[in-house]
């Protein structure tokens, strides 16, 4: 059974939550605070995080890193904040998806399923799973990128649009196709997914991010890695 810990201080959305998850055989536990959240992740070591921002007791952003210290669990991101400085920060701190209020639940449920299946991804041959360039390394089998010798954080989200990308290099990648593979959804309206997290890769990746030269946008169309 996979168990979700949904972590909201609104009685009426987690008991929504709550009676959707257990309908389609999803274990379920909430919690209404950052510190029971930590509390309850520590010892029931859920499959994926429902987060809410704006908790009683402690940002969510601040749950999210000291999740991020010890688990590399999913996190999806429900929040009323629509800034998307408030958003980079809560990918920054290692959130793997964010979902604004109001929401559909169907929407959301697309959204766990990916969340969940990135953590499934079938396991690599040695021989195809080391990329090397001019200015990164990435190791798909350890899940770890290096650059100047140094390790690069990424989150599962960010990995998993990586290796899709770097596992067909000189590939178009449409948007839908991308959109479809690491978020559950193809609606072409949710493209700014991918920018936001285009450049979130180019920025760890890339030695100038204004100017790609790995990961390329083929405007209106997908994206490609050239080796």
């Amino acid at each position: 059974m996979t168990r979700v810990l949904v972590v909201e201080d609104d009685p009426q959305l987690v008991r929504a939550l709550v009676i959707n998850l257990q309908a389609r055989k999803y274990g379920v536990d909430p919690a209404p605070d950052g510190a029971t959240a930590l509390r309850l992740a520590a010892a029931r070591r859920p499959d994926v995080v429902v987060l809410d921002l704006g908790l009683p007791d402690m940002d969510g952003v601040d749950v999210i890193r000291a999740l991020r210290g010890w688990t590399r669990v999913p996190i999806l991101v429900l929040s009323a904040r629509r800034a998307s400085d408030e958003k980079v920060a809560a990918l920054d701190a290692g959130a793997d998806d964010y979902v604004t209020k109001p929401f559909s639940m169907d929407e959301l449920l697309a959204r766990l399923r990916a969340a969940v299946r990135r953590t499934e991804t079938a396991p690599l041959a040695r021989e195809t799973a080391m990329v090397t360039t001019d200015d990164f390394t990435i190791d798909l089998l350890a899940k770890r990128a290096t650059r100047a010798g140094h390790d690069i954080r990424l989150t599962p989200t960010e990995w998993h649009l990586l290796e899709i990308l770097v596992t067909s290099p000189g590939r178009l990648i449409t948007q839908k196709h991308l959109l479809q593979e690491v978020w559950g959804v193809s609606q072409s309206n949710k493209t700014n997914y991918l920018r936001v997290y285009m450049a979130q890769l180019r920025r760890k990746l890339e030695t100038d991010p204004s100017h790609p030269r790995y990961l390329i946008t083929e405007p209106g169309m997908g994206y490609r890695f050239e080796g």
